[in-house]
């Protein structure tokens, strides 16, 4: 196994998957303001796609660029994480899904930043920097949700308890993380649990949300396995223009 590109598919699939889902927002936000926060959020993950899958598209050897990578693999090929193709269910749910994502992004971008690989570092720098905006908006948003009405804290707190067990698997360390950090590339994504789990408290509780009681339990999407028949179906949307007329041009 390459396990470089393995490494590189699971950051560029993350902000894929995660920018597709909230660009499905466009036009339909709460408020204008939100409208627009969301699109743009998208736009940066898109962005971000692109750097980390031009970067895996070089690292195979193999003639494909980030768009090929994008849309001409089937969702088993995919290897994001299972919480970010969980469908859009309302505002809030999306919020959360971010921010649970958000908390663990810029740790982690932190660290990559500092990768002995210098072309994934860069990435990361740059990265970073939307993160840290990503991460003060979702969590903002939390709080607000959840320390609102009766009725908001109720249905974040549902939102929590649906989206919390899919939460584990950033954390599972496996081969490929081993060899990342081995060479120097990337810290194990279990060294940033602590820092994760601190962050996303300190927001639940002054959301006034309580943190579920259940164990992590879903594992499997960035090791090619396990997703849910929501990503085929994003993918059929996402991917339909370039595999109805293949090598478009505009």
């Amino acid at each position: 196994m390459n396990h470089l590109f393995e490494f590189l598919l699971r950051q560029g699939d993350n902000a894929l998957v995660l920018g597709h889902r909230m660009s499905e927002w466009c036009g339909h936000g709460p408020a204008l303001e939100e409208d627009i926060a969301l699109a743009n959020t998208a736009l940066d993950l898109i962005g971000q796609t692109r750097l980390w899958l031009e970067l895996a598209g070089d690292v195979e050897g193999k003639g494909r660029d980030a768009d090929a990578l994008a849309y001409l693999r089937d969702a088993y090929d995919f290897r994001n994480l299972l919480l970010l193709e969980v469908p859009n269910k309302d505002f809030g749910h999306s919020i959360l899904r971010q921010f649970l994502f958000d908390a663990f992004q810029v740790p982690w971008l932190t660290e990559l930043s500092q990768s002995d690989d210098e072309r994934v570092a860069q990435i990361a720098a740059k990265s970073h920097k939307e993160a840290l905006y990503h991460l003060d908006r979702s969590a903002e948003t939390v709080i607000a949700l959840g320390d609102g009405t009766q009725q908001s804290n109720q249905r974040m707190q549902i939102a929590l308890d649906y989206l919390w067990p899919y939460s584990g698997e950033a954390f599972a360390d496996d081969e490929t993380d081993v060899a990342m950090q081995e060479q120097g590339i990337a810290p194990l994504p279990s060294d940033i649990k602590e820092i994760w789990h601190d962050r996303v408290n300190a927001v639940l509780e002054k959301a006034q949300l309580q943190q579920p009681a259940s164990d992590f339990a879903h594992k499997g999407g960035r090791n090619g396995a396990c997703h849910t028949e929501h990503l085929g179906h994003m993918l059929a949307t996402m991917q339909i223009l370039q595999r109805s007329y293949p090598d478009a041009v505009w």
